[in-house]
């Protein structure tokens, strides 16, 4: 059974991002702050659920939440300061949306989330020096495998897939010939043929490997 909360403290955040792995589209993040009397018994880490189970648990968490947030880094930020980084900004970047600020955050992973703050892009948004000051003043802790273990957590895993899925069902109606209603972008046997087949779109990752070493793109 998942935990309700890390810390001692009142008001805790979890946050997590999705997409993280895949060739198209944005990593998004999502942020939840849940109510100490939370609790919805199919919630989990969003890998372990269908995509019907996700999509009955996001209005339940959003309906729930005291506040929740989500953002997308898109491709183009990506390629500038590289996926860890991007994943790392869409979390902060949705934890400075919230409604209310937390008194300590939980972020699923092994790195802390504010080891680097305030890298300019040209792509994105630049935070601000208060934004900076608000995101370090607040303590925090990176869990392993935290989407299986708090229930925050989860909640962020399963907003930020099921937000992020949306994204790629619409641009898909763009380039139907790569699938990515249904890889959403992950570097699948069908989406890679069809990034061979028809070269690359301005979703994808250009600093990604996106076909096998033996073949080449002309980017």
């Amino acid at each position: 059974m998942l935990k309700t909360k890390y810390s001692n403290y009142a008001i805790e955040c979890g946050t997590d991002e999705a997409g993280r792995g895949c060739l198209a589209g944005p990593v998004t993040a999502a942020a939840v702050i849940l109510p100490n009397e939370f609790n919805i018994g199919k919630l989990n880490d969003s890998k372990q659920l269908s995509e019907k189970i996700r999509e009955q648990i996001r209005p339940l968490v959003e309906e729930k939440a005291l506040t929740f947030a989500f953002t997308h880094i898109f491709n183009e930020e990506i390629d500038e300061i590289n996926i860890l980084n991007a994943s790392m900004k869409a979390m902060q970047e949705s934890i400075l949306k919230l409604s209310l600020k937390p008194e300590f955050i939980i972020v699923d992973g092994n790195r802390p989330i504010f080891s680097k703050l305030g890298i300019k892009t040209k792509s994105g948004y630049n935070f601000t020096r208060q934004e900076i000051e608000l995101l370090k003043s607040i303590p925090n802790q990176s869990i392993v495998k935290g989407d299986s273990k708090f229930l925050s957590i989860a909640a962020a895993s399963v907003l930020a897939k099921t937000y992020r899925d949306d994204y790629m069902n619409k641009i898909h109606k763009e380039f139907p010939m790569y699938n990515w209603n249904k890889n959403k972008g992950y570097p699948t046997k069908d989406h890679r043929e069809a990034i061979a087949k028809y070269g690359i779109t301005k979703y994808h990752r250009k600093s990604f490997r996106l076909l096998p070493e033996q073949l080449s793109l002309d980017l």
